[in-house]
Parts: C-alpha cells; sequence; structure tokens
C-alpha cells in the first residue's frame, strides 16, 4: 500500500523531480533522505521503489507502465514499500501493491501494513523440520517425502506437469485447513485464470491467495511479485496457520532482474545475470522455514530441453532442500506426475517420516531400480526366471498405482495399505479407488487402516498386518 501523493508530501515534506527516465528506471534528483526499498509516489499517482542511491540522485524502479516524463514531481513516502496484509485479501487475486483485481467477490478488508521485503529471520528463531507435509500424491509421499517448513525446487520443461501436481498439492493442503498463496509471475492472463477457476471449481478461494503478475504488467510489478507472497505467507504464519506458498516461477523473474539491472547500467555476469542474482533468490527463499508455525516454499524453475545445468536453475537447486524433477520423456509416455525418482532428491523429507514409511520409501526405491533394470534386458527376449518374472508383475502394478491421473487424492494411510495389497499380488486398480472412498466415509475402515500403519515398524510388518486384515 502506497498513499496519495499529497498524503505523501504532507507526511515528508521531501519533493523530488524526474531527471531522467529509462523505460521503467527514473532518475531522480531532490530527494536526500531516500532510502533503497523505500516506496515513492509521482504526481501522477504512480508509484515506485527506490533501487539505489548516488551522489547525484536516487534510481527509482517504476510500479506501472505508463512512462514518466522529465520534471515530474516525485514524494517520498517516508517507509518501506509495503501492502496491508489481513484475512479479507483470501479469495482474492491481488497485484503487486496488494490490491485486489477480482470486482466479483466482497471487498477485501486487510488492516496490517508489512514491508515486502525484510531481512530473513536468524536460525535461533527457526526449528528442526520435523512434520509430514501431506502432497496427496503417492509418488511424492512414500518415494520422496516433504516437511512442513521445506524448500522444495520443483523443476522441468514447460508443459511437463509440473502445474497439475501444484494444484494437486494446493487441494490436499486445503483440505488439512492450511493456507496458500500462489504467486504467478510474469504469466499470461490466461494462466492466471485458468488457476483462478480451478479453486473456484473445487470451493478453496476461502483459503488461498493469488499474487498475480501477468506478461503485460510492468518489470517492476513482476519483480516485486514474490516478495508480495511471501510477505502474505509470513502474515498468516505469524496468526497461528502453517502456510504453502508456491513461486511459479523464478526463472522469469530471474529474467525481469536481469532486464531491469542490465537497464541501470549494472555489470553482466554468467548469461547477462548481474552478479547478486544468487542473492536475491536465496534471500527470498530464507524467508519461509519451520518457526513456531511453518512456511512451506515450492519454487518452480523451467528447463530447456531437460537440461538440469542451467545458471538459474543450479543456483536455485543449491539454495533448495531439495527438487522433483519432472521429466518430458516420462510425461510423454502418460505418466503421471512425471517425476524422475532417481534424479530428484529431499534433503530434510525423510526425517518427518515414521520408521515404516522410511523403511517403505528405500525397500521402494530399491525395487524400482532393479526393475528399471530388467526392463533393459527384456527386449533380447531372454529366458526369464520365475522370480524375476513375479517383480516384472509387481513392478508393473506398481506403476499403475503412482500413475495418478486427475486430482483425486489419495491418504498417506492408503497408499501403505495399497503397496501392501501389490506385494500380496492381491491388488486390482479398482483397489484404489474403492479405498479413497471407504477411507473417507467408513470410520472403522479408516481407524484399522490408521493402526496398522501406526503399529508397524517396517515394510515387512505392514504386509503381515494387511495380510490379517484382508483375511479377516
Amino acid at each position: 500500500m502506497i498513499h496519495s501523493f499529497e498524503f505523501s508530501v504532507k507526511t515528508t515534506g521531501e519533493v523530488g523531480r524526474v531527471e531522467e527516465a529509462k523505460d521503467f528506471l527514473v532518475k531522480v534528483s531532490g530527494l536526500a533522505h531516500a532510502k533503497i526499498g523505500e516506496g515513492v509516489t509521482f504526481e501522477t499517482e504512480e508509484h515506485g521503489r527506490v533501487m539505489a542511491v548516488g551522489p547525484d540522485g536516487v534510481e527509482v524502479l517504476l510500479l506501472s507502465q505508463n512512462l514518466m516524463k522529465p520534471q515530474t514531481k516525485v514524494a517520498r513516502t517516508g517507509s518501506m514499500l509495503s501492502i496491508s496484509a489481513g484475512e479479507g485479501l483470501l479469495g482474492h487475486i491481488i497485484n503487486t501493491l496488494g490490491h485486489s483485481l477480482t470486482s466479483r467477490r466482497q471487498k477485501s478488508h486487510a488492516p496490517e501494513k508489512r514491508a515486502i521485503e525484510i531481512a530473513p529471520s536468524g536460525i535461533s528463531g527457526r526449528s528442526r523440520i520435523s512434520r509430514f507435509f501431506e502432497t496427496g500424491v503417492a509418488l511424492s509421499d512414500l518415494l520422496i517425502p516433504l516437511g512442513y517448513g521445506q524448500r522444495e525446487l520443483i523443476i522441468g520443461d514447460r508443459q511437463s506437469g509440473k502445474t497439475h501436481f501444484l494444484l494437486q498439492v494446493v487441494l490436499s493442503q486445503v483440505k488439512l485447513g492450511r493456507i496458500v498463496i500462489y504467486c504467478l509471475i510474469g504469466k499470461r492472463k490466461s494462466e492466471i485464470k485458468f488457476i483462478d477457476e480451478f479453486f473456484e471449481k473445487h470451493n478453496i478461494t476461502e483459503s488461498t491467495i493469488i499474487v498475480a503478475s501477468d506478461a503485460q504488467s510492468s518489470p517492476g510489478e513482476i519483480y516485486l511479485a514474490p516478495y508480495t507472497g511471501m510477505t502474505l505467507a509470513e502474515y498468516f504464519r505469524d496468526q497461528g496457520n502453517d502456510v504453502l506458498v508456491i513461486f511459479d516461477d523464478l526463472t522469469t523473474h530471474a529474467k525481469y532482474y536481469r532486464e531491469i539491472a542490465l537497464l541501470s547500467g549494472r555489470f553482466p555476469g554468467r548469461e547477462s545475470y548481474p552478479g547478486d542474482i544468487f542473492h536475491i533468490h536465496s534471500k527470498l527463499l530464507e524467508r519461509a522455514g519451520n518457526f513456531k508455525n511453518s512456511i512451506t516454499c515450492l519454487p518452480v524453475a523451467d528447463t530447456v530441453g531437460g537440461d538440469l545445468t542451467g545458471y538459474i536453475q543450479t543456483n536455485l537447486m543449491s539454495m533448495t532442500d531439495g527438487h522433483l524433477y519432472f521429466d518430458s520423456d516420462l510425461y510423454f509416455q502418460g505418466k503421471r506426475p512425471p517425476i524422475n525418482i532417481f534424479l530428484s532428491v529431499t534433503r530434510v523429507g525423510r526425517q518427518t517420516q515414521s520408521s515404516l514409511y522410511r523403511d517403505i520409501g528405500f525397500q521402494l526405491v530399491r525395487f524400482l531400480k532393479r526393475y528399471d533394470d530388467i526392463q533393459r534386458f527384456i527386449r533380447f527376449d531372454i529366458e526369464l526366471s520365475t522370480e524375476i518374472q513375479e517383480g516384472i508383475q509387481r513392478g508393473k502394478q506398481l506403476l499403475i498405482f503412482f500413475n495418478q491421473i486427475g486430482y483425486t487424492l489419495i491418504p498417506i494411510s492408503v497408499q501403505a495399505y495399497i503397496i501392501g495389497l501389490i506385494w500380496l499380488d492381491r491388488f486390482e486398480e479398482k483397489d484404489i479407488e474403492r479405498s479413497v472412498n471407504n477411507y473417507e466415509n467408513k470410520r472403522t475402515f479408516k481407524k484399522s487402516l490408521d493402526h496398522i500403519c501406526e503399529k508397524a515398524k517396517s515394510m515387512e510388518e505392514l504386509i503381515k498386518a494387511v495380510k490379517n486384515y484382508v483375511n479377516d
């Protein structure tokens, strides 16, 4: 939230003038006490943010598509660029300045003013990541688990299933009573509309906020959009909520920051990105974490041709707690989600699991690695032993289970139960939907599965318990 030009003049009494305008960057003289990050207001009621302070003036990033004319008056606001945060924003699409873009809903009420860029909390204010973050997607929950407060990079080519997975995670978290901030950075208006209509269709708007800066927005608005999203996440965390924040995507964000830096005359580094691009992203992502309540962050990075070695991609991989790699080859094979488990990493997720789920994960990864190796030899039409044939059949059933099409979520206890059925060779594809329905609608079934998963300490014990339950 930035006040009007007249209010800013009365508050600070400091007025400058535009000396030079370079597209969305303007040089202003006369603001002797301006600070980096401070909001300013033009007499045309446009807004800006101070990016640099020099002996001959300050550099202001314009938060508007309208160009500034020389000699236009500019007033300091006296405070860092801020937005109004509050529960009234839930259900709304807002822009970088926190203004609602959704006229069809009730007017938002946001009482608390918060600066969008602050220093991340130190290590003394953080707690160990210890709570399991349930996505409802079996492949992720069992093989690449996440924890509340984790920062997990979602990486892969465009059109490789990343958004579909993120929407599954959003549904799962809202169902568990969490708040979700979905930040769209430089996206097409059709993409923003799709996310909004998806939230409407699934009746989750009252637990979500969309922070949207479309491709037609100014570079300043696009660059600052994720800071607005993180600020809202911090507000709801401080109100006692666990929050999920999604940045879609930070490769686009980096490109716009590069444009800003080059226009301001900064020295270009690798791939023409400025030298502080790592600091820009790490300072943003460090604001997530596990505090008294958690902010779980899922930043998105696009790759080209599946190349994981790009500059921004490797930067983001190094500053997050792991990554989920969405493989285009798996996507075109029809696998959903197309996560390559052998190229994906979770650094802190396994410490949130019980001994049962940790053992299931280790056993499944080992089995799938062996299954993948066997597939290479089948094409040679060699004679296979009975044990290998049984393993191939089990692998096919496992892949059917992991191929989670649509937006149906599978509770973690049901996931373990299905694994038990597969290892007992008593699995049918219809068991997935039937088990989910029974778990959600039959208390005795839910109680039995939760009891099995609570008592079993290993996959072997789980299989025995499932066998006894099915036989009974």
